[in-house]
């Protein structure tokens, strides 16, 4: 820019530049050919040319960028003003006269209008170069001569006449053409342009939800229209009319829950935990005398019931729900006729051993990922095989063959679900459902070829029971490079994609890679989340998709759509940039009619996870996820200045300004905080940066060191310069030779040594529950995270309908957290430096510390049967305001969880499995996982808990659910339950002998009982299976458990009262 041309300031909010007068400069002067298209500030479409091809301007004054059909709506049905400069609009021509119009508008004479305005205009003519940021890059234009066309201010966008709606024909903008550049005077505020202004913002609001009902009420007339011609008086089309219209409203929506359940469930809560004060403090104020040992110890237990309630409780204090519409994102990037702005997507499925997982469930997997709706160039799927097995690249080969012939079918017919196992196990009904002929004629050749498929996949496991002496060998004859699990090198296949063949229709398939990364003896390989590391590694050397994508090899893709789903929150302009992660809801298949061990786990996903999605975001489940490859990389989201605020803690305990020991601390350092305002930066610092190689020059919005890079990323050129892609993508003048061999880099087994990778980027190492750290992380560095429920479930799963298999499954996640409660990244003392919210870090608290509550349960659950046994209790006699209290807390809970219920749409069926499976696995498997995880992180001893099968002796759907498999982690409740069952008997039996008066006591001691019974009954359903048979094993270890316990009370007896007390009792028989 040459000296004296004035300034340009740019901003990444508006997308827009301002030019401010020099001193010398006279009228102002327009600015164009600037290299970006200019949006709508109001609706986000594309401002439109006029005939002379400039841009439209539709405010004289300040040039705030607005499309014609929102400059004519609101001239007519609007303030009439500039909603920045509130300035009010002249009339343009070809637009209605309104009421206001001075009278020398008549004349539709624009080029009158503005000879005074560009007088002074032609004294510059020379050519000047800018740099502005717009969307967090830099980009360049050019200020041509200043020499003014009286054409370049017409503003028709196309033909328009007065009529009774006054539409406008959308066109399509060349991105290309140019951001004009607004002029404003010095000497005025830059508030008195409406910059800030929050009566702006409120007006722009008000202003879409009028546009949105005005569509609504065309939509009656378009439909009569749509059959062929134009809307009477505006010369348009109908169609785009309504494209236009469709145009104007988001891809998403947050859609509150009913504000009537709302409000009485806040209440309820507040309620209950008020009178939950009143109960505490009435607990600890009446000891109970006779039973001392017995009294503390509950009320221990029930303090600590109440902490744990108030972490589930409140991080689900707002929760909401969303809705996304597929119509308006595939209208704005993947318009018909015009290349897909989608952007592109690398999708990871993990598997480790084809004998747990079989092939034919990730190859089933694998076929629904191919045939989803979404350009196949845009779609990438890569399969890690961590066990290096020979039987998973074959049968990933026989699937690459199938899947010619499968997507294409799907993709004709628009089927759903798009995994043939799932898809030919639904029953249809021809008639009902009206199928063609053709189409049930493709369908049965189809299944016929699925058959043959399923032939050879099976065959191919048959052949894999017996390992060969020497080995695996291939085709070829060479021996297969992973025979040793443990030891082998990296290896990549790319079966489909870029050469790999067309499918039958002679249609291209997205990418098919399989990858197993290299092991050696001696180096720790962090197992899935290893995995998954070597995965965004490859990837992004490979084909480098903007957004990841991962799910388990037996969860398929429920939904060929789940894709678009995600990106209309991903590539929304203003929840995208902070989104790290888009989490949907787990669905399973083969689960019984009862869910007798909550499988579903409904509660946790309908009601947790949308709690969570109202303050900062779900917690990241493991699978079904959909992640912005930026928040990965260990980028910091682009934030407000609101968002710089200290959080509640902070704030409280410091200060709004927070002090200490290092002013360059993370988070601590302003000038990296304007950082990330302005741009896609790291959380690293920024320096100089060397070469990156062709085509990678002009991606980084920042230079820096290379040996830092390296530092971080690992020692490979390509995967740094990679990481600066923000839309993603791979450079085409790339050698793909030379990417497969760095691909092969990035994935062996020493790259990740004094890097980054699992501690800072990628997957976070240090627990079996990498998910949990993973999501956690990202939210302390101030990304949100979105909760996506589309009507139709994206993914569905199998889930373990076996009592030990889901014990086992359940202990595992308890391990991680117990892992997690014990290391660095504790969410009760980690990251309050961070941007993580206060429930958003309750949420994360409970998660980490629920396997603690299995050690009070326990207790509590033996309670019961103690007081049976020993003819005392834990609460003495009650009062009247004590019962009031007792009954209001029942209550509280009762009504809690029916609110639960409606808002969140669950049965109550559903919700009584999932108290239920609380105290079953509270009981068990979290109980060994607190004593597993502390052995294993203080001690260093890892232990495992084997589990055995007997085999079945039905067939059936759900002959799975009565195989009675032996783990340890049956014993403690099959205890309790027997302890309970002898302490009913011999309550009563005391009663009886007693008297009538003794029954009056034993009524809430038998309903105590009887409670934890119903709560175990599941468990015990399942110890007794179908025929009623329970293995020696387990009764023999609860009887002498029970046995041990009773002859130590007949020995202690540490609650009995005083002897001289009960001998002086007179007792009365049944002979009184």
């Amino acid at each position: 820019m040459q000296a004296g041309a004035g300034m340009v300031a740019g901003s990444y909010r508006t997308n827009e530049l301002v030019r401010i007068q020099h001193d010398s400069d006279g009228e102002p002067k327009p600015l164009k050919n600037m290299n970006i298209s200019q949006m709508c500030q109001i609706c986000g479409d594309d401002i439109g040319l006029t005939a002379a091809g400039d841009l439209f301007v539709a405010c004289n004054e300040c040039a705030f960028p607005v499309c014609r059909p929102c400059y004519e709506y609101e001239r007519k049905d609007g303030t009439q003003c500039c909603p920045k400069c509130k300035t009010r609009y002249k009339r343009h021509r070809g637009s209605v006269r309104v009421d206001g119009d001075d009278d020398g508008d008549g004349a539709d004479d624009l080029e009158n209008e503005f000879s005074s305005e560009f007088s002074m205009s032609s004294r510059h003519g020379a050519h000047r170069q800018i740099h502005l940021h717009s969307q967090g890059r830099t980009v360049s234009g050019e200020i041509p001569s200043a020499t003014i066309d009286i054409q370049s201010v017409r503003t028709t966008s196309g033909p328009l006449v007065p009529s009774e709606k006054n539409s406008a024909t959308s066109h399509y903008v060349d991105p290309t053409q140019p951001i004009p550049v607004r002029i404003v005077d010095p000497s005025k505020a830059l508030n008195s342009y409406g910059i800030g202004h929050v009566d702006w913002k409120e007006r722009i609001e008000g202003w879409k939800l009028k546009q949105e009902n005005d569509m609504l009420r065309m939509s009656s007339k378009i439909s009569e229209l749509k059959a062929g011609g134009d809307i009477e008086g505006t010369g348009s089309n109908v169609d785009e009319v309504h494209m236009a219209d469709d145009a104007r409203l988001p891809l998403s929506r947050v859609i509150p829950i009913s504000s009537v359940y709302m409000t009485l469930y806040r209440i309820v809560i507040i309620a209950r935990l008020i009178i939950l004060s009143f109960f505490l403090q009435y607990r600890v104020a009446n000891p109970v005398n006779e039973a001392y040992v017995l009294w503390i110890t509950s009320v221990i237990c029930e303090i600590w019931f109440a902490l744990s309630w108030l972490l589930d409780q409140f991080p689900k204090w707002s929760p909401i729900n969303r809705e996304t519409y597929l119509d308006l994102l595939s209208l704005r990037y993947d318009r018909e006729g015009f290349p897909s702005q989608l952007a592109p997507v690398d999708i990871f499925v993990s598997t480790v051993d084809p004998m747990k997982e079989p092939p034919l469930v990730t190859a089933n997997t694998v076929l629904s990922i191919l045939a989803v709706d979404y350009p196949v160039d845009k779609v990438s799927c890569y399969v890690s095989d961590d066990g290096s097995a020979m039987l998973t690249f074959e049968a990933l080969s026989e699937t690459a063959a199938f899947a010619k012939k499968w997507v294409p079918f799907c993709k004709k017919h628009s089927i759903e679900p798009r995994a043939p196992e799932f898809y030919f196990a639904r029953k249809i009904d021809y008639l009902k459902d009206k199928i063609q002929h053709s189409f049930v004629k493709g369908r049965r050749a189809m299944k016929r070829e699925y058959e043959e498929f399923k032939v050879r996949i099976n065959a191919l496991v048959c052949k894999a029971q017996k390992v060969p002496e020497e080995g695996w060998t291939m085709q070829d004859g060479s021996p297969w490079p992973g025979n040793n699990p443990r030891d082998h090198p990296a290896m990549i296949q790319v079966f489909l994609g870029q050469g790999g063949g067309p499918d039958v229709e002679g249609n291209e398939l997205p990418r098919l890679v399989y990858v197993s990364r290299e092991k050696r003896p001696g180096f720790q390989h962090h197992k899935k989340a290893g995995a998954m590391n070597a995965l965004i590694r490859v990837s992004a050397v490979l084909t480098n998709g903007a957004y990841l994508l991962n799910v388990d090899c037996d969860h398929y893709f429920n939904n060929s759509k789940a894709i678009k789903e995600a990106m209309c929150f991903m590539m929304d302009p203003n929840i995208g940039r902070k989104c790290c992660y888009v989490q949907f809801p787990q669905r399973f298949d083969g689960i019984d009619l009862h869910d007798r061990y909550a499988n579903r786990n409904v509660v946790f996903f309908d009601l947790n996870l949308r709690g969570l999605d109202g303050i900062q975001g779900p917690v990241y489940v493991g699978t079904g996820c959909c992640f912005n490859r930026k928040a990965l990389y260990g980028y910091d989201p682009i934030l407000t200045d609101e968002d710089f605020e200290p959080n509640i803690i902070v704030k409280s305990c410091c200060g709004s300004k927070r002090k200490g020991k290092n002013p360059n601390k993370k988070y601590h350092d302003s000038n990296r905080g304007m950082a990330r305002i302005n741009s896609n930066l790291p959380v690293f610092s920024a320096e100089d940066m060397e070469e990156m190689g062709e085509g990678y020059e002009d991606e980084s919005p920042f230079l820096m060191s290379q040996k830092r890079l390296e530092k971080r990323f690992g020692q490979s050129s390509v995967l740094v310069a990679a990481t600066f892609m923000e839309k993603g993508g791979i450079p085409p003048s790339t050698n793909p030779a030379t990417l497969l061999k760095e691909a092969i880099h990035v994935i062996s087994c020493g790259y990740e040594d004094k890097t980054e990778w699992g501690k800072e980027i990628g997957w976070i190492y240090g627990s079996v529950t990498e998910d949990i750290l993973t999501g956690f992380k990202m939210h302390v560095r101030g990304w949100i995270s979105i909760y996506c429920m589309p009507p139709l479930a994206a993914f569905k799963g199998s889930a373990p309908i076996n009592l030990s298999d889901r014990l086992n499954q359940v202990l595992r996640w308890a391990l991680g957290s117990i892992e997690i409660l014990l290391s660095r990244h504790c969410p009760i003392w980690y990251g309050y430096n961070g941007r993580l919210k206060l429930l958003e870090r309750i949420a994360y608290i409970n998660t980490i510390v629920y396997p603690l509550t299995s050690i009070p349960l326990l207790i509590y659950c033996f309670i019961p049967a103690v007081c049976l046994i020993t003819d005392s209790f834990i609460i003495p006699e009650l009062t009247t305001l004590a019962s009031g209290v007792f009954i209001l807390l029942f209550g509280s809970i009762a009504a809690t969880g029916i609110l639960e219920i409606r808002w969140g749409g669950i049965s109550i069926e559903e919700w009584w499995r999932n108290e239920q499976f609380w105290m079953i696995g509270g009981t068990s498997a979290h109980l060994f996982a607190v004593f597993q995880g502390l052995l294993k992180v203080l001690a260093g001893i890892d232990t495992n808990f084997t589990v055995t099968s007997k085999a079945s002796d039905e067939d059936g759907e759900f002959s799975e659910l009565y195989v009675f498999k032996w783990t340890s982690l049956l014993i403690p409740p099959t205890t309790v339950i027997i302890v309970n069952l002898v302490g009913i008997v011999a309550g009563v039996s005391s009663a009886i002998n007693s008297g009538y008066d003794s029954w009056g006591p034993l009524v809430g001691r038998l309903f105590f009982a009887m409670w934890v019974i119903m709560h175990l009954y599941p468990f015990l359903k399942g110890l007794l299976g179908r025929q009623n048979r329970t293995p020696t094993i387990v009764i023999v270890w609860s009887i002498l458990l029970a046995s041990v316990f009773s002859l130590l009370w007949a020995r202690i007896n540490p609650f009995d009262a005083d002897p001289g007390k009960i001998a002086s009792k007179h007792w009365c028989g049944i002979d009184c």
